[in-house]
């Protein structure tokens, strides 16, 4: 970690975290400081990119996406030409919400949101195992989401604090 962050700057990222639409007033009473403080610490905090963006969490299922999968790639050549090729294609791929390059049996795991199980295996069979590199494709199709946490396990650092 690049920047040095106090017990303030902790307790921030653990309520922004969880709760994006705080307003400044509320953030810094559970941090213990007041608004001005808070505000210039949240700015600093966003400056050096440890808060990347503010987003809305939605929804998907009552939005009509009721398929979410999981594709493991694994490609014909690694080398960091190809790798990098891979990567910039997939982000051109809306149905790929997240994408990781992964060590072990494949070099992609990549996380697909989309409407139907045909949009989903048209994606597949027409554009995913259709690609130039791409030496085999695994689907898993997902039952139910058991868990889905902020990307940040900042609960035992938060529990420090108190």
């Amino acid at each position: 970690m690049k920047v040095r962050l106090d017990a303030v700057d902790w307790k921030i990222l653990y309520t922004l975290q969880s709760e994006g639409r705080i307003t400044n007033v509320e953030l810094a009473r559970r941090a213990g400081i007041s608004a001005p403080p808070c505000l210039r610490r949240v700015r600093a905090l966003e400056e050096n990119g440890i808060i990347e963006s503010y987003r809305a969490l939605l929804d998907e299922k009552q939005l009509g996406y009721d398929l979410t999968a999981f594709a493991h790639v694994g490609l014909k050549n690694q080398s960091e030409a190809e790798l990098v090729r891979f990567e910039s294609q997939l982000r051109g791929w809306p149905i790929v919400r997240e994408a990781w390059m992964v060590s072990g049996e494949v070099d992609f795991v990549l996380l697909c949101i989309t409407d139907t199980l045909r949009s989903f295996q048209t994606f597949i069979i027409e554009t995913l195992t259709a690609a130039a590199n791409v030496e085999s494709v695994r689907t898993l199709l997902t039952i139910r989401q058991s868990k889905s946490e902020p990307r940040v396990p900042l609960e035992q650092k938060a529990e420090t604090l108190r």
